[in-house]
Formats: structure tokens, C-alpha cells, sequence
């Protein structure tokens, strides 16, 4: 891109954008696309089809692709004589919106001095209409690029059907990056580049001692408790205070931060305070900087969701619960592998109780990536860019399947460009995007395509 021939032409551009993102938006953030929800299969079309429309309006051309659960849209910018492609990666499920703590409607779109609140904004259909904007205008102002978008349905609930879409279309997907947009920054002032994303499991202990409640005066003592001994068998398996997992063999494959990678920790401007504040903690199990960062980025967890069972209405009914459920899931890291972890605690919950029933519900493979070489050099770039604030290299502790997927089928690079803040709240009430963050990823994203043809 001549810089500043065209700087004045990003800058018109983007700004006279706005109304129309704000619109686009809105429409998309209105429909809840709820992945996790299986009464939302009519909403999950409709996101789908507005978003292939999107990309036909903007130019491109645009495919839904059938999976036994969700669709997957593809677009495709393509330009003649351009040498490479590069793929964009963004998901436009949900997480649902039932928190008491919501001071508006989820599914409502409300616009607040250049703030967008509404389940989505920011997680993900935010940065992904920002780079749909980016992609329109390095087509139209000739960067040699080939730009594809995947969109996804379902990477909220693990990316289930991800591979199912990508193993019979790899070769049609043929692409020479991809750049992910779905990650967050440390704060406002500090762009991250992540390189490195945990894996996980979820599952579910169940247990089942009777066929129906029964009254504590009655049976009491006598009567097994379904609720009591999950919490005892959980209590086995990790230590909830120090958040250490117990179980044997837990962390044996576990590959260490490297004494590099804990420097980038270090030099992320990552501040404890700000981060408590964010998330409104009033205690956490350490407070040395480091510490936290280690345990978020770079280590694995054991994490209780959710207890299900029993009478859960006001006052307390003393029955003797028939059933009991535990969700539960763990965080992996590299080389962790989800299969052994799961074999592990089902292992140690049968010698623990063996009434209690282990359940897979999904699993995800860690993430690792390069921090050297062109393509980070590029995003570098296109972060000062966009932004004028140099980015930090972080590993993320969330999880993102459709990555790992890619990465087997696709055997590119992969590069992180987020453009979420700690404080609009992914996964959470009130979840909001910001016109600041979308105006910088818009400049960014262009730089970086920019970079990437000039290869």
C-alpha cells in the first residue's frame, strides 16, 4: 500500500463506514444465534444467511455449507493475478444471555456514544464485520490478495462440526494464511498477539442412588445422597482453594512456559489491579503477577460449572435428592492430549466412586503457535498501524477449535489479530464493542493485507 497516498483514502473511508456498520451490526447482533440453545435451529439459519448476504453485498461470493449441526458460510474475494490468499477466521454463534446482571435486552442492538451493547458485539460478529469492511476496501483499492472468510456456527459449543465441514473442502479452502480474529488485548493502551491457545474438556459426574426425592425426616441417614458424594468426588479431584488437580498423571505431559515466553508474560503491561477491577474480583488464589498469568496462559485447570439436582427454590425442602449432576471441564495445555485427561479422571473417579458415571461432553486440543517470521513481522505492522501502540505476545487461556482443525487441514500459518478489551465482557452481561476498536481494526486489517501481498 503507498502509505500516504492512500492514508487520507483509509481514513474517508472508514469513517464514512460507520453508519452502515453500525446497521449491519445491529441486524446480525438481533438474531440469536445461540449455538448452544437446539430450539434456536431457525435463528442459527437466519444468522446464516445474512451473513453469505453480507458478503454478496460487499462483493464476494458467498456459500453455506451444510454440517450435520450448523452451517458453516464461506466468502471468497477473488482477484486476478493475485499470487496468494489469505483466509479470515471469525465464528458468529453466541453464548446465551440469561445473567440477571443484563441492564438491557441481549438481542436488542442499542448504540451508546460510539459503544455497541448486545449479546455478540464483541464475541465475534464485531471484529468479523470489521474485517468483511477491511477486505471490501483492499479489493477496491487494488491490493493483489485473494481474501476468504470462514464464518462458523458453532465454535461457542467446541467447534463440533468444524472438521466435518473442513475434511471434503480442504482443497477448495487452499489458502496460504489464516488470520483469526477472535482474541482479546490486555488492555485499551496494549494490543496482544497471541501465538498459543489452551484445549479443554467438558463432561459431565452423574450419579443416580433412588428413583425419587425422599424426605430427610424419613430416610435421612439411611438414604444415599446423590449431591453430597459428587461433592465429595470432586473434592478428590482437585483442591478448589489452590485450584492444584489431584488426580495421578494430571500434568505429567504439561511442556512448560519458556523462560522467553515468560519475559513476553512480563512485558505484556499486564496489570493485576486493572484485571481484578475488570472482572470484579474480590479475592483471587494468588496475587503475584506472574503467578496469575502463568495460571491463565500457560497451565492447565480443573473447573465445577455447575451442580444440578435436589429442590433449588427459596427456603430449603429437606429431601433426599434421587440424582445429581456435575458439570465440570478442564483447560489444557501443550502437549497436553484431551483423550488421556479424559481417560485419566474417569480412571480416578471409578476408584473413587464407582456409581459415579463420567460423561464427554466435547474436547479440543491445545494450541501452539510460532512467534518469529514474516507473518508475525506483518501483524506487528498492522497493529501500529491501526492502532499506534506496539502489541504484546501473549498466549490466550481461552480455546478456539476450529484453529486446531485448520491447522491439520490447512497446514498454514495462523496469526491472532484481536480487537476485544478485557471490558466488553466476552461471555458475559452486557456485553458490548466499541466504534474505536472497529475504526483501528478496520486500518489493521487493511495494513495487514497489505503486508501479506507484498510478500
Amino acid at each position: 500500500m503507498a502509505e500516504q497516498s492512500n492514508l487520507g483514502s483509509l481514513n474517508s473511508y472508514v469513517e464514512s463506514s460507520r453508519l452502515q456498520f453500525e446497521d449491519l451490526l445491529g441486524q446480525i447482533v438481533e438474531i440469536p444465534t445461540i449455538s448452544m440453545d437446539p430450539s434456536k435451529k431457525q435463528e442459527m439459519r437466519d444468522g446464516a444467511e445474512l451473513a453469505a448476504q453480507y458478503l454478496r453485498d460487499f462483493g464476494a461470493t458467498a456459500s453455506i455449507h451444510e454440517t450435520k449441526g450448523n452451517p458453516v458460510v464461506v466468502g471468497r474475494f477473488q482477484v486476478p493475478g493475485a499470487k496468494r490468499t489469505l483466509t479470515v477466521y471469525n465464528h458468529i454463534d453466541v453464548q446465551p444471555a440469561q445473567e440477571p446482571e443484563w441492564t438491557r435486552a441481549p438481542f436488542v442492538f442499542v448504540k451508546d456514544n460510539g459503544r455497541y451493547l448486545g449479546r455478540g458485539t464483541t464475541d465475534d460478529k464485531g471484529p468479523a464485520l470489521t474485517a468483511l469492511y477491511a477486505a471490501r476496501y483492499a479489493i477496491q483499492n487494488g491490493i493483489p490478495l485473494n481474501i476468504q472468510f470462514i464464518w462458523e456456527l458453532e465454535e461457542e459449543i467446541g467447534s463440533s462440526h468444524f472438521e466435518e465441514f473442513m475434511k471434503p473442502n480442504a482443497s477448495s479452502l487452499k489458502t496460504d494464511s489464516v488470520l483469526v480474529s477472535d482474541t482479546m488485548w490486555i488492555s485499551r493502551n496494549k494490543p496482544a498477539i497471541p501465538y498459543g491457545l489452551r484445549g479443554m474438556i467438558t463432561a459431565l459426574m452423574t450419579l443416580q442412588t433412588h428413583v425419587k426425592d425422599t424426605h430427610s425426616g424419613v430416610t435421612g441417614g439411611a438414604a444415599r445422597n446423590p449431591l453430597g458424594e459428587l461433592c465429595q468426588v470432586v473434592s478428590r479431584c482437585y483442591d478448589a482453594r489452590t485450584g492444584k488437580v489431584k488426580i495421578p498423571g494430571f500434568y505429567d505431559d504439561v511442556k512448560p512456559a519458556s523462560r522467553k515466553e515468560l519475559a513476553h508474560f512480563l512485558e505484556s503491561g499486564f496489570s493485576l489491579k486493572r484485571w481484578k477491577d475488570v472482572y470484579q474480583f474480590k479475592s483471587l488464589r494468588t496475587n503475584d503477577p506472574l503467578e496469575v498469568l502463568k495460571r491463565v496462559w500457560a497451565m492447565p485447570t480443573f473447573e465445577v460449572h455447575g451442580l444440578v439436582g435436589g429442590y433449588i427454590d427459596h427456603g430449603v425442602k429437606t429431601v433426599v435428592p434421587p440424582k445429581g449432576e456435575l458439570k465440570f471441564s478442564c483447560r489444557l495445555v501443550p502437549d497436553q492430549k484431551p483423550e488421556k485427561i479424559f481417560r485419566l479422571i474417569k480412571n480416578h473417579v471409578r476408584k473413587i466412586n464407582p456409581d459415579v458415571k463420567v460423561i464427554l461432553d466435547a474436547k479440543l486440543d491445545p494450541y501452539l503457535g510460532d512467534l518469529s517470521g514474516s507473518y508475525t513481522d506483518s501483524a506487528i505492522d498492522a497493529i501500529e498501524y491501526g492502532f499506534s501502540r506496539s502489541p504484546a505476545f501473549i498466549r490466550e487461556g481461552g480455546s478456539i477449535g476450529a484453529v486446531v482443525t485448520m491447522q491439520k487441514y490447512l497446514k498454514v500459518p495462523i496469526v491472532f489479530i484481536g480487537l476485544s478489551l478485557p471490558e466488553h465482557g466476552y461471555h458475559a452481561p452486557n456485553e458490548n464493542f466499541d466504534w474505536g476498536q472497529a475504526a483501528g481494526g478496520m486500518k489493521a486489517f487493511v495494513k495487514y493485507f497489505s503486508n501479506v501481498a507484498a510478500m
